[in-house]
């Protein structure tokens, strides 16, 4: 499984247990969110040459 995969089935965990615990929406859904938004913001806080290294690298794991 790719990295990427791994941070969805985590974030779909999360929302799962997040809606089945008794917890108020409007909190599940900023969990929810936070879970989902946490590696994009990551991304984007990473210098450009990291970006850069970081695409190298998954298109390694690709084959291309």
């Amino acid at each position: 499984m790719s990295p990427l995969g791994k941070y969805y089935v985590g974030a779909a965990v999360v929302a799962v247990l997040v809606f089945i615990l008794p917890v108020p929406t409007l909190l599940a859904w900023l969990i929810t969110i936070g879970a989902l938004g946490a590696p994009i913001v990551a991304y984007f806080m990473l210098d450009e040459s990291q970006r850069a290294r970081l695409r190298r690298i998954r298109r390694r794991q690709i084959g291309g």
